[in-house]
């Protein structure tokens, strides 16, 4: 599989932050989201709370800080047809194992609910309660124009108490791109939005719907709803059980607290889409789609843009970070699933490692065909043969270099290359943390300064490395990897030595590739 460019996102050394402070719903680490329906008829302003809704979504979360955690978070909603379909945030519901859903603050009565179509550009979901015959609101007709009086309800905080804040439309229609959200239409108001109320009803004083409230930040008095006319324009398809500007994800755009951008970070998955059959999971870092890199700017504005451009249905290329395993991913979604492609390193290390589009890449194998691995096809300098240790141990073993000499020659910091020994377990006489020891005292002699040290896992192997720069003085970098197989059947150790930005592509290659057998 080839590489690009890796963008480094360590997630336990970096501070990730929401691009922004808005809030508008309770699940956790999640902001606010829309949604809408049409009817001629519905309830009137006095009947706002028996047709608005509260939704709790109950299924498993990953936090960037906290880490996975089953939880049950609570959101609002509200009713467009008789029969109970209803609308809120994506973010709500997307992802959720079970849905329960209480009507106008009544908790003595639960609903039962499903999802019938999303989408995570626009924030908005349609789900099908129980039928049954409900109150459901009517769209205001006609403009929606600045200073217009309106009013936000739903349950703030979880709670099942109703509330409603007065406001007027500030912004009567602007573009938004938020961390969660990417909107041509939406409606900036003052009628107080808090955490839970996010995918509630934003109503005129006749009680006829003009948005969907899907964000607030009560420092700087700014309220956000989806804008009727968005809403509209797909209710129809999300009633029919099609996801609009959406591959199946619940997430946030992350920045770092200087304000780097890094990635789109996924909350949760819905079962069964476009994103879950790539292999995406939650806590993942989604880093590019199609070469563009994600979140520059802290929201979802890049991602949304790539949807746009190619439709859903295309095959997209994506790399992402997965911050439990330190490990990075590139493939598909509509194609080739998600691979490990290389282990996480310093952003030094990795800034400006992009591989040449020209270069190509050969298999190499031992002597014994015990070990195998992917090293540039120009590098012509290669040692296959059994290695025996100081101890007398034998190893599998492959060294791969340009210049083969120079490689092997003691301190020579001026050449890249790859070296490579495995051994069974019952044979080895060194274990992986002796491999790593002994690694660091040589390298610690040499001058070289340790950048990072972490675990390694890749579903094949389970180990530990660390990771070198400045050796010999001439800016020299080193990965040293050792481990044992995930059956525990043999130990393995890799070291790989660049020297140029090109050759830090290498490390890439040859992480993904490396492999053994006895």
């Amino acid at each position: 599989m080839s590489t690009s460019r890796r963008r480094a996102v360590a997630a336990a050394a970096l501070g990730l932050t929401a691009a922004a402070v808005l809030s508008g719903c309770s699940l956790p680490t999640l902001p606010g989201f829309p949604g809408g329906g049409s009817s001629s008829e519905g309830v009137g302003f006095d009947d706002v709370q028996s047709a608005t809704i509260q939704i709790e979504a109950v299924g498993t979360f990953v936090s960037p800080e906290e880490g996975g955690y089953e939880a049950a978070g609570r959101g609002s909603g509200f009713l467009i047809s008789d029969d109970g379909l209803a609308v809120t945030n994506n973010h709500v519901v997307v992802g959720a194992g079970t849905l329960k859903v209480w009507r106008g603050g009544d908790t003595s009565t639960t609903l039962n609910a499903k999802v019938l179509g999303s989408s995570e550009c626009l924030d908005l979901a349609v789900i099908q309660l129980e039928k049954n015959d409900y109150p459901y609101f009517s769209w205001r007709e006609g403009e929606i124009p600045t200073a217009t009086d309106v009013y936000a309800a739903g349950f703030p905080l979880g709670d099942p108490e109703f509330t409603m804040t007065r406001g007027i439309v500030s912004k009567a229609d602007t573009a938004m791109d938020t961390p969660w959200a990417s909107l041509s239409h939406v409606i900036e108001h003052d009628a107080r939005i808090r955490a839970g109320n996010s995918g509630g009803p934003l109503v005129d004083d006749a009680g006829k719907l003009v948005g969907v409230n899907y964000a607030g930040n009560d420092q700087h008095d700014q309220n956000l709803a989806i804008h009727r006319d968005e809403v509209q324009g797909v209710i129809d398809q999300l009633i029919d059980g099609e996801n609009v500007m959406s591959l199946g994800i619940n997430g946030t755009a992350l920045m770092t607290e200087e304000g780097e951008g890094l990635g789109i970070w996924i909350n949760s998955i819905a079962s069964g889409s476009a994103a879950d059959k790539a292999g995406i999971e939650p806590g993942d870092l989604l880093t590019k789609m199609e070469g563009v890199s994600l979140g520059t700017d802290g929201t979802m504005a890049d991602y949304c843009s790539v949807l746009e451009t190619h439709g859903t249905d295309a095959t997209l290329a994506v790399e992402l970070f997965r911050s439990g395993e330190g490990i990075y991913y590139a493939g598909q979604v509509n194609g080739d699933a998600v691979e490990a492609v290389s282990v996480a390193q310093e952003a030094g290390a990795t800034e400006g490692g992009a591989q040449s589009a020209d270069t190509e890449y050969t298999t190499v194998v031992d002597d014994t065909q015990s070990v195998a691995v992917d090293v540039p096809a120009h590098w012509g300098g290669l040692d296959t043969s059994v290695w025996t240790d100081p101890a007398g141990g034998e190893w599998a073993h492959i060294d791969a270099s340009p210049d083969i000499a120079a490689f092997q020659s003691v301190d020579n910091w001026s050449t890249p290359g790859v070296s490579i020994m495995a051994a069974p377990t019952s044979s080895a006489t060194y274990a992986p943390e002796e491999w790593l020891s002994m690694a660091a005292q040589h390298l610690t002699q040499s001058g070289c300064t340790q950048a990072s040290e972490d675990v390694y896992s890749d579903g094949l192997h389970d180990g530990a490395y660390t990771y070198w720069t400045d050796c010999g003085g001439v800016g020299a970098q080193y990965l040293m990897l050792s481990a044992y197989s995930s059956d525990g059947s043999y130990v393995i150790a890799l070291a790989v030595q660049s020297v140029t930005e090109e050759d830090l592509a290498t490390i890439d290659r040859v992480l993904g590739s490396f492999v053994a057998s006895f």
